[in-house]
């Protein structure tokens, strides 16, 4: 399994152009699965539960694979009551999704005297069900980021409606469309850097639509168990 997941990583990582980057979604994977991914290359871990992503800081960190080698990335639904924990341990969040989130992990990143890298989470399909902010949302909301001086907004992520390949593209258009929209606000403290956008079943059409952050799971460690 170590090997199979060292090869996926490097098969993906000469497939795709040099300017993207792969997030390796890690949730459920061990420590182990999570070495081999970083041992084939990936520098970025993704992780959707804040206890989950301190285990694996521990195991990790403790043989310097992440900080040195890899850098940790929060994709999940992030609850308020763990918003403590996460700006301690993660490097990035990508799902800021309301005006209350952003305030508690300014005033949490303000405390650890950090700088926080963000991305929105944006519900480009407008799915009641899912998290995000609404598009005609965005910017408020980004105006909102970049006046918090212990938050720098990096740009946006989205999940896409479940849909074939084919069906996400327009989404996957719009939130570049959008992203170039919040880049006419004339935003004084946000780095717009990032597109996070495309899973293991869509990421060629979301690097085609402009993504240069992908959040890979299965296309690396395989199907779970």
């Amino acid at each position: 399994m170590y090997d199979q997941i060292t090869q996926n990583v490097r098969r993906l990582l000469g497939e795709i152009p040099p300017y993207v980057t792969v997030v390796a979604a890690a949730k459920t994977r061990t420590p182990d699965e999570i070495r081999a991914a970083i041992d084939g290359g990936v520098s970025i871990i993704g992780e959707n539960y804040v206890q989950e992503a301190a285990r694996t800081k521990i195991e990790l960190g403790n043989s310097d694979r992440l900080g040195a080698e890899a850098t940790l990335h929060y994709i999940g639904h992030l609850q308020l009551n763990k918003v403590k924990k996460a700006v301690e341990i993660f490097d990035v969040i990508e799902t800021v999704d309301t005006k209350r989130l952003a305030d508690e992990l300014n005033a949490q990143a303000k405390r650890i005297n950090k700088v926080l890298p963000v991305l929105i989470e944006i519900n480009i399909a407008g799915e009641p069900q899912k998290a995000g902010v609404m598009p005609d949302q965005l910017p408020e909301l980004a105006l909102y980021l970049d006046s918090l001086p212990n938050l720098r907004l990096q740009g946006l992520m989205t999940m896409g409606p479940r849909l074939e390949e084919s069906g996400l593209r327009k989404y996957f258009a719009e939130t570049k469309r959008l992203l170039g929209s919040i880049g006419q606000l004339g935003l004084p403290n946000s780095d717009l850097l990032y597109l996070s956008m495309g899973m293991s079943n869509s990421y060629r059409i979301a690097i085609e639509e402009g993504a240069n952050l992908i959040r890979l799971g299965t296309a690396i460690f395989g199907e779970r168990a």
